[in-house]
């Protein structure tokens, strides 16, 4: 299981996407975040799906790799799921009505809506994250968050700390399930046994990642003031960002594709 999370790794690649400005990236994650709470309905759902389907087609992202990256949040989504489908009620008669359980129509429709949200947000956060590699993307954050510096803010340090703590998530889980399969080796049961067994036997886990967590920490830090970091003051750039033609043909693309996706709004209202 933890193999298949994949939040916070980059695949190297060439295709418009990976070349698109990291700027733009951001801001339509955002803008696509946003419309998909605004256009809370089954048409916009489906459009929002569409769209995203036509990025990871051009980021030439396969579908293996979709589907492996969405298989540890499909508890969180069955669960979120089940609860709609339960505690949302209706007018009229229920589907279906066993003692003190009753479940309509809105429920299965705000159950189906809500799991697709769930799937369509991780998914469309996690092409940012697939395309863009560690180092361009603390360059964009500081550069979107560059006006907040009159108001005295570190952007610089903040975009370098978001950007370690996305980058740590793929070493932490692998170091996690390196600690795991040693505990195994070593006649730990963590996978049998009842929940609150599994739950202590995790203990064993988690002290030595954390131990392992503040040790790369340590290191991270003394090998960044052994090559003289001191901040984002008078700090220069192998790659300077610039917006070119193609990204602004992708900022036309994205606008639209997400006009239409929010026009839904008014066309087919939400639920």
């Amino acid at each position: 299981m933890l193999r298949d999370i994949t939040i916070g790794q980059h695949f190297p690649g060439n295709s418009i996407i990976h070349r698109c400005d990291p700027r733009l990236k951001i801001v339509a994650t955002i803008a696509y975040i946003v419309v998909l709470f605004l256009a809370s309905n089954p048409l916009g759902m489906m459009l929002s799906l569409v769209l995203l389907g036509l990025l990871y087609r051009a980021a030439k992202i396969p579908l293996k790799l979709i589907l492996k990256s969405l298989k540890p949040i499909f508890p969180i989504v069955v669960f979120t799921a089940v609860l709609n489908l339960f505690f949302i009620t209706g007018e009229g008669d229920p589907l279906v009505h066993l003692g003190f359980v009753r479940i309509y129509a809105e429920g299965v429709r705000y159950a189906v809506l809500m799991a697709v949200r769930i799937v369509a947000l991780i998914a469309g956060t996690s092409l940012l994250t697939y395309t863009t590699s560690p180092i361009v993307l603390t360059d964009a954050i500081e550069a979107l968050l560059k006006p907040f510096a009159r108001l005295h803010l570190p952007v610089h340090e903040l975009a370098m700390m978001m950007t370690i703590a996305l980058r740590f998530i793929p070493l932490l889980i692998e170091e996690t399930e390196k600690i795991m399969n040693a505990q195994k080796a070593r006649g730990a049961m963590l996978d049998n046994g009842k929940f609150m067994e599994r739950i202590k036997a995790l203990v064993p886990v988690l002290i030595p990642l954390f131990i392992s967590a503040f040790r790369r920490a340590d290191e991270l830090a003394m090998a960044m003031e052994c090559r003289c970091y001191h901040g984002g003051e008078g700090r220069t750039r192998l790659k300077v960002l610039r917006f070119g033609r193609d990204d602004v043909k992708c900022a036309v693309v994205l606008a639209a594709g997400l006009a239409v996706i929010l026009s839904t709004r008014w066309i087919m209202p939400g639920l």
